[in-house]
């Protein structure tokens, strides 16, 4: 009987030892989940990726588009004509010249030197250009219309000598439909990246 008792014993002290064993295996398991889960609720929001696309016709917009691309950790790809403007057809005094034609008329839709923006890959396009005759110039309504933008978020910035946007959303609107088109930001004068960064998060 005394062997019998002794038995029972030892089992019992054996399965109160497995027991605190398999509850020491699995409390850090559990708290490795844990951990996982806030990692994944803090780190885990999706961040858009994002395209900074631009024309420049004398280098002021070039050179704002690469900052705002360094600051908002944005990709960059320029918009080239397939014939590049000279002086003489930027000046917006001769109603002769290539820009002063192009713009009289609401038609006409400047060839691009290339279609190769990966458009598909971003979540949000910004897209940068001097302002003429108070809107966008119609090299922009071909780069919209080169490309399916359907469901893409397009925030236009710009340059200019004084004027603000006008009707630049409105007139670029119709060559990309199924986007959504923000007045973005006129950027003249210096930049400071710090600011440049917090005003692309919002989109």
């Amino acid at each position: 009987m005394k062997k019998v008792i002794m038995i029972l014993a030892v089992l019992l002290i054996a399965g109160i030892v497995f027991a605190q064993n398999q509850s020491k295996e699995k409390k850090p398991a559990a708290d490795n989940a844990k951990k996982s889960s806030i990692q994944q609720n803090d780190g885990g929001k999706k961040m858009p990726k994002r395209l900074v696309a631009y024309f420049s016709a004398s280098g002021t917009t070039a050179k704002v588009a690469k900052d705002l691309a360094e600051a908002a950790k944005a990709d960059i790809y320029e918009i080239r004509p397939e014939t590049k403007y000279t002086n003489n057809d930027l000046d917006w005094r001769d109603k002769t010249s290539r820009s002063s034609v192009e713009m009289a008329d609401k038609k006409s839709r400047p060839g691009l030197a290339d279609k190769n923006a990966k458009i598909a890959d971003y979540d949000v396009i910004f897209i940068g250009f001097p302002i003429w005759w108070y809107v966008a110039p119609h090299i922009i309504n071909s780069f919209l219309e080169a490309y399916d933008f359907s469901g893409k978020k397009v925030v236009v910035f710009a340059t200019s000598g004084g004027s603000g946007f006008g009707n630049t959303v409105k007139e670029l609107q119709p060559s990309a439909p199924k986007a959504t088109i923000i007045e973005g930001k006129m950027m003249n004068g210096r930049l400071d990246k710090a600011e440049l960064a917090k005003w692309a998060e919002q989109f």
